[in-house]
């Protein structure tokens, strides 16, 4: 058995532990599926690590917001002051002001409002309270910091190593980097930039895609339970394609916009259609490369939950050979769409540059 299988295994078994730790505390209460999934892959200004609710164990982060100035404080004044509940036609739900000095606030589904009277308003189940800005340090936002600092470090090794040692057999990480650099310059940028204009690139997709890589890893491999889902998180990938799109249009050269203006070949009378389309087309293709990496990132750890929710949503151990090793089968699979995702983001995004530098053959 891998190393990278153990670690999954006992990923797997960490979050048995938490899950059976938690139902074992509230016998009475009924066990939520959909609200256990939903706690572990959706953002958070805490990160929990074992216990009921907010009242378990977490490391609380520090809320950043601004009203009328910047206030900073712990999450914990938010997540243990007084929990109100809301009675609702569909589910009723609960949310929670704040005490010390997270008074005046209130969060709900891990959004800060304003109170009035102490309160929240609603809308039916939308409250109509002013919400501060909020530039908080989130269980995702702590997870891109810890992403970022493993390949910081791993990337200047690297470099250090062979600017000690010069073009020699590579040794320690920079034997397992090199050949991945190598990788995606000769199989990602030079066969969809053409010339010697893929040198220009090359930094930009090589760190999108160990960008990419190492959060989509560290995800799957909980640094404590519930760990961070940072390239399931929409904003991340949203950024991402964004950085692709900007890159495209500002490296387009004047064939790249003919073809989008005046399309060679197309009969002039048919450009009022051709255009917009050509326009929406360049929306599109980062648009898809957003929702690739975030749905395929989101889906397999909500398969993986629901596969070991199986288990306490019929109350019997027995399920646990079933569940267990489908989840474990489905963790394997998700380390080979870890990598297969940053190759996919990493070769479209050079796809697109290269159509925008293209120049004209004819």
């Amino acid at each position: 058995m891998s190393r990278t299988t153990i670690l999954r295994f006992l990923s797997i078994f960490t979050f048995l532990v938490c899950v059976a730790f938690t139902a074992g505390a509230t016998k009475e209460k009924k066990f939520d599926v959909t609200e256990t999934i939903m706690h572990h892959v959706l953002d958070a200004h805490e990160w929990h690590l074992w216990g009921e609710g907010h009242n378990g164990t977490s490391i609380y982060l520090p809320v950043i917001i601004y009203d009328n100035g910047i206030k900073i404080f712990s999450s914990r004044h938010l997540y243990h002051g007084n929990s109100v509940p809301v009675a609702d036609s569909i589910k009723p739900f609960e949310y929670l002001v704040g005490e010390g000095p997270a008074k005046g606030y209130a969060l709900l589904h891990e959004k800060i409002y304003k109170v009035t009277d102490g309160k929240l308003v609603f809308h039916g189940t939308h409250p109509k309270n002013a919400m501060p800005l909020d530039f908080s340090i989130t269980k995702n936002v702590l997870s891109l910091f810890i992403g970022s600092f493993i390949l910081l470090v791993v990337m200047l090794s690297t470099s250090l190593y062979y600017k000690k040692n010069g073009a020699v057999a590579p040794r320690g990480i920079a034997k397992f980097i090199e050949p991945l650099i190598v990788y995606v310059r000769d199989e990602i940028v030079k066969p969809n930039i053409h010339g010697a204009k893929h040198t220009r690139y090359i930094g930009f997709i090589t760190t999108v895609f160990f960008f990419i890589l190492v959060n989509n890893l560290l995800g799957m491999i909980p640094v404590f339970p519930g760990g961070a889902n940072l390239t399931g998180n929409i904003s991340v990938t949203l950024f991402l394609a964004l950085c692709t799109l900007l890159v495209t249009v500002f490296s387009g050269n004047k064939n790249y916009w003919k073809h989008i203006f005046a399309t060679p070949g197309v009969p002039w009378a048919l450009l009022p259609i051709m255009i917009p389309i050509e326009l929406v087309g360049i929306f599109t293709k980062p648009f898809a490369l957003m929702i690739r990496l975030f749905a395929n990132m989101t889906a397999g750890h909500i398969i993986v939950l629901s596969l070991i929710s199986i288990i306490f949503i019929n109350k019997s151990e027995a399920w646990g050979l079933l569940s267990v090793p489908m989840a474990l089968f489905i963790s394997v699979l998700e380390i080979l769409v870890a990598f297969l995702q940053a190759y996919l983001f990493a070769s479209l995004s050079a796809l697109f540059i290269g159509a925008a530098v293209e120049e004209d053959h004819h």
